[in-house]
């Protein structure tokens, strides 16, 4: 796929997910931009491999540049960014002139793929959580992989309401309250006993708020609110490293523990040689999984249908369960697990 179509794919996607002023803004630069625009665009249209959404997520890396200089006050990009309504010349004038102005920040910002975070996502990790806390009733060790600022292993801090039914803490630091279709989780309080991540460029909640803020889309003020409110709760610890490195190197598993290995929108990143590595680990733990030590492996990654997958393979007996899809934004859930 070319920029200009990787520009033009990701304009017709973010309306669908809520964002007609991204969907504007894809739009517009992927139409206009062109290779002589300055040594970022020249870079951009020069970058190997995949540049859509399935691989380096260009556009979306530019997208969120151009957010983090709207959230550190520029001029010229504040007034045509919402709650501004603008035209696409208008629109274009100051956007092509901040990939000038700026283009040592930007090129600085796209040398990193999107780490949106998006906090919707937890509501499947809290429904999965309350799940195997039903069936086996034991503590959980949460490890994620592509976990970016560790913020959705806050999952046991938030509340998740479902057709009138809510669960989660008396003092939920955000609510989650998506459109959910299918059964409703079991109403089982999950313990946490260990919450651990890796990601290759971990984020930190202390010293990277202006990335975390500016891959949130601009005219999305809910999706800003709750990661203002996310960010409130103490930081909890990511690993730097490769995903397969951090679980080969995992400690054993605690006595009458579940372990829930899980990821969302993270496994299509993975280079082949890390996911084939990282399967074998997950397999290897999963093979000396016992009824009062259980491995769970619980994934959401986009497969070219509505959403994304949900997976889920658990052990002991290597069972692959039907769970059911989500919007990768995490506004509607259909949920499949009884």
């Amino acid at each position: 796929m070319t920029l200009t179509e990787a520009f033009a794919a990701q304009a017709r996607v973010c309306p669908a997910l809520g964002s007609p002023f991204m969907g504007q803004l894809m739009g517009v630069i992927g139409a206009r931009i062109t290779p002589d625009h300055g040594t970022l665009a020249r870079r951009m249209f020069d970058w190997p491999g995949d540049v859509s959404s399935a691989g380096a997520s260009l556009p979306l890396r530019l997208a969120g540049g151009l957010h983090a200089l709207v959230l550190q006050g520029d001029d010229a990009l504040v007034v045509v960014y919402p709650p501004n309504a603008v035209g696409d010349d208008a629109l274009w004038d100051a956007v092509s002139g901040a990939m000038l102005q700026h283009e040592a920040f930007l090129h600085a910002w796209i040398d990193s793929p999107p780490q949106t975070n998006e906090l919707r996502r937890a509501a499947v990790l809290r429904a999965m959580g309350q799940w195997l806390t039903a069936r086996f009733g034991l503590p959980l060790e949460l490890c994620e992989l592509g976990a970016s600022a560790g913020l959705n292993l806050n999952w046991d801090r938030f509340a998740l309401t479902v057709r009138g039914q809510t669960f989660g803490p008396a003092d939920p630091v955000i609510t989650l309250a998506p459109d959910w279709t299918g059964p409703l989780p079991p109403d089982a309080t999950p313990r946490i006993t260990t919450k651990r991540g890796v990601d290759l460029n971990p984020l930190s909640p202390d010293t990277d708020h202006l990335r975390l803020m500016a891959y949130l889309w601009p005219d999305q003020a809910d999706r800003l609110a709750r990661m203002d409110a996310a960010l409130t709760l103490p930081a909890v610890g990511v690993d730097r490293g490769d995903a397969a490195d951090w679980l080969e190197a995992l400690t054993a598993q605690r006595p009458d523990t579940c372990r829930l290995i899980c990821h969302t929108v993270a496994w299509q990143y993975f280079p082949d040689d890390t996911a084939a590595r990282a399967r074998a680990a997950i397999e290897r733990m999963g093979d000396a999984a016992t009824q009062t030590t259980p491995v769970a492996w619980f994934g959401m990654e986009a497969d070219g249908g509505a959403g994304a997958a949900l997976t889920l393979r658990l052990w002991p007996g290597d069972l692959t369960l039907a769970v059911g899809r989500v919007d990768f934004h995490g506004r509607w859930v259909n949920w499949a697990l009884t």
